[in-house]
Order: C-alpha cells, then sequence, then structure tokens
C-alpha cells in the first residue's frame, strides 16, 4: 500500500512538474511553419502571426538539406508575398511585398522582412537556391493579415498643446 502511494505521488509530481516547465519555458512568439521543397527543408519563424497590415514582420527562415539535415550556409533567396486588390479578379493587378534573405548570424538561418500594406489573405512563398550550380525551388502558403493596430501615437500627437504662460 505505501509503495503504491509513493508511486502515485511521485507521478503526480512529474506531471504537474512537466506541465509547468511546458506552459513557462521555451521560445516566445508564434510556432514556426515547417515546410519541404524537393531538396531542402525550411523552419519559418515570423515575430508576429498572423501579423497586421502596416507592420514590419521580421522572419528568420533556417534552412537544411532534405536528406543530411545539415544546415545551408551562403544560399540565395527571397521572401515575397502577393494580394489581389480586387477578389473577384485574382490573377488582376496586385498589392506586394518582397524582401532578399539575408545570410546569419547562426548557421543555416536567414532573415528577411515583409510589410503587409493590406489586411486579408495573402499568398506567402520563398525562393532559394544553394548556389547559382543548383535549381532554384520554391515553397507557397496562405497567410492571413489583420487590420493594421490603431497608432497610439496619434491620439497623443493630436491633442493641442498647452499654453504657457
Amino acid at each position: 500500500m505505501r509503495r503504491w502511494l509513493f508511486a502515485r505521488r511521485v507521478s503526480i509530481s512529474t506531471a504537474v512538474a512537466l506541465a509547468m516547465t511546458s506552459c513557462g519555458g521555451g521560445e516566445k512568439g508564434p510556432p514556426p511553419l515547417r515546410q519541404n521543397s524537393m531538396s531542402y527543408s525550411f523552419v519559418i519563424k515570423p515575430d508576429d502571426s498572423p501579423p497586421h497590415a502596416r507592420q514590419d514582420i521580421h522572419y528568420v527562415i533556417q534552412v537544411f538539406d532534405k536528406k543530411t539535415r545539415q544546415p545551408i550556409e551562403n544560399g540565395i533567396g527571397q521572401l515575397f508575398a502577393g494580394k489581389p486588390i480586387d477578389d473577384a479578379a485574382p490573377t488582376g493587378p496586385q498589392s506586394k511585398t518582397w524582401d532578399g534573405m539575408e545570410y546569419g548570424p547562426d548557421v543555416g538561418a536567414y532573415k528577411a522582412k515583409l510589410n503587409f500594406v493590406v489586411a486579408g489573405q495573402w499568398a506567402v512563398a520563398i525562393r532559394f537556391q544553394r548556389d547559382s550550380l543548383h535549381p532554384l525551388e520554391r515553397i507557397d502558403w496562405m497567410q492571413d493579415v489583420y487590420d493594421e493596430r490603431p497608432d497610439t501615437t496619434k491620439a497623443a500627437s493630436s491633442q493641442p498643446a498647452a499654453k504657457t504662460p
């Protein structure tokens, strides 16, 4: 009987410790998006997801060789997105944003920044190649973008200045 009570207390204590660790530990921010192309595995980590319109969203993109799981160093890539201006004409004019992927400082990690100008659903993609001798590969996903956040600095600056005697 005592062994059973001891085992039960230990298992409950372990479960509570694991629950507390999982709640408070780990990285902050949204979970990463994982995608694969023919040769590469991508781990895409935005600083805010879903993003808000007219706000810079910084991405860290880790690129690995799909077969060996080794990080790809000094590759060439671009992060880009587009949204049709008129949803009734998806092949018509688009709002677009893009940025080249800058390598570093971590091995296999690249940085890029996008600014979505309007809210709605955007088509986002990455073009990447290891070097000029390897083919350019592309991955795509859809991204919801929220309305822009209200600017709190405008409210403060629109107040008339206090008169000084």
